[in-house]
């Protein structure tokens, strides 16, 4: 069973790109608690990040990149999610001339052409915080579990090239690219499916999508 959707990424509206080989993002030093959760002093353990970042650790390195810097802006994914629903009849020829207009951060913006992945964030806003509080007090520790969660698919055998995309390991580094740079498929993914048995059992994996949906590459 195969479940992927294809959303047009548009290169201009987020500039600021980075891979999951290790460029390090400066964002803001404010964490994302605008969805009103308490500030959280500890950090996260290892099992915590894994859990939250499973799925969407697979995801092409470009559309992970727009998913962690949104997530630091919780209100701003609730608000352009609400916008997309209020309209409908953009395209992608026009949406990007409307976004102008828009406060959002760039990587907001760049997820209004992935209106399901958007949906999803907005729907779990708590989670989508979580991720936002990690990535920006752990980044490092973020991207180097992002890494184990790969590395644990290429081994499990769910994780592999396609016609879609490639999957290119440089020095022990997973890299997801997608074969036409214009166009990035997005993957739906039962995390225990794509990970095999899961070694964190006091943090079961998260999972966003639908039930019984899983993807092979």
């Amino acid at each position: 069973m195969k479940k992927k959707s294809i959303r047009r990424v548009v290169c201009g509206i987020f500039s600021a790109l980075f891979l999951v080989s290790g460029i390090v993002f400066s964002p803001s030093p404010v964490l994302a608690l605008d969805n009103g959760q308490e500030d959280r002093p500890e950090k996260y353990s290892r099992g915590e990040l894994a859990q939250m970042l499973a799925p969407v650790a697979l995801y092409p390195d470009v559309l992970l990149t727009h998913v962690l810097m949104a997530s630091t802006y919780p209100v701003e994914v609730v608000e352009a999610e609400r916008w997309i629903r209020k309209n409908p009849k953009l395209t992608a020829e026009n949406l990007d001339d409307q976004l102008l207009e828009q406060p959002w951060d760039p990587s907001v913006k760049a997820l209004c052409h992935f209106p399901s992945i958007l949906k999803l964030m907005s729907e779990r806003i708590s989670e989508t915080a979580e991720i936002g509080n990690a990535f920006l007090a752990q980044q490092a520790e973020v991207m180097d579990v992002v890494q184990e969660l790969r590395d644990k698919a290429n081994w499990q055998g769910t994780l592999v090239s396609s016609a879609e995309q490639k999957v290119v390991v440089e020095k022990e580094t997973v890299i997801i690219e997608p074969r036409n740079p214009g166009v990035v498929y997005v993957p739906y993914y039962d995390p225990y499916w794509a990970y095999g048995p899961w070694w964190y059992p006091a943090y079961p994996p998260w999972y966003w999508g639908p039930p019984g949906v899983y993807v092979r590459y």
